[in-house]
């Protein structure tokens, strides 16, 4: 029990710490899942307490339904986080590899009418191209794909934050029976992401910040 109340005030003091980050997204979803946590593990001490007779007439899955539902918010919104900073960071490198690009191609000469060059103009038919055709979308897909790639090979603090939050959200998913994936899953989700946290405290620096 005083594990559980540790849990609740730990979660409080991370929200308090997150209200002052200066990025809007990062403050809204860092500190919102935070408070989610607390009142999971709120619901999980008045669930301890009803398993040992201090609350005799709790009704035990009304209150597991309820920290399930806390828990499944906080998770959707640490995935939120993760997405976010992986669509910053993407957008980073891909800032990044242009200019080196572009840096590596541009000419040493411009085109002038001085120098009997003229720069090429969009003609009519360009400027009204139609939709990219398929293998042109796939090709673009594929280079997202690379591009998130590496920057979740660049990034292990949030490679492993993203994968512990997918293997826990099918926990209350599973427990809402919102998407059941059967107990062998559950529990091969739920190893996992307890490895994964060992990792973060074996490793600090692991650890995703703030």
């Amino acid at each position: 029990s005083v594990m559980r109340l540790g849990n609740s005030a730990e979660a409080l003091e991370a929200a308090k710490r997150t209200v002052h980050l200066s990025d809007c997204v990062l403050r809204l979803c860092i500190t919102v899942a935070h408070l989610n946590k607390a009142m999971y593990f709120a619901c999980d001490n008045v669930l301890w307490a009803g398993k040992t007779g201090l609350l005799p007439e709790l009704d035990q899955n009304k209150w597991s339904q309820r920290s399930f539902r806390y828990y499944l918010f906080a998770l959707i919104l640490s995935l939120t986080r993760d997405a976010y900073e992986i669509h910053l960071l993407m957008e980073r490198e891909s800032r990044s590899s242009s200019a080196k690009s572009f840096n590596s191609s541009a000419s040493p000469r411009t085109p002038t009418p001085e120098n009997g060059e003229f720069p090429l103009t969009p003609s009519p038919s360009s400027a009204l191209s139609p939709l990219p055709p398929l293998p042109l979308l796939s090709a673009r897909l594929n280079k997202q794909l690379r591009l998130m790639l590496t920057v979740l090979r660049n990034n292990p603090p949030l490679l492993l934050d993203l994968l512990k939050n997918l293997c826990d959200v099918f926990i209350p998913l599973d427990r809402l029976g919102l998407y059941p994936t059967g107990p062998g899953f559950v529990g091969a989700c739920g190893l996992t992401s307890s490895v994964l946290s060992i990792l973060t405290i074996v490793h600090p620096w692991l650890k995703l910040k703030p």
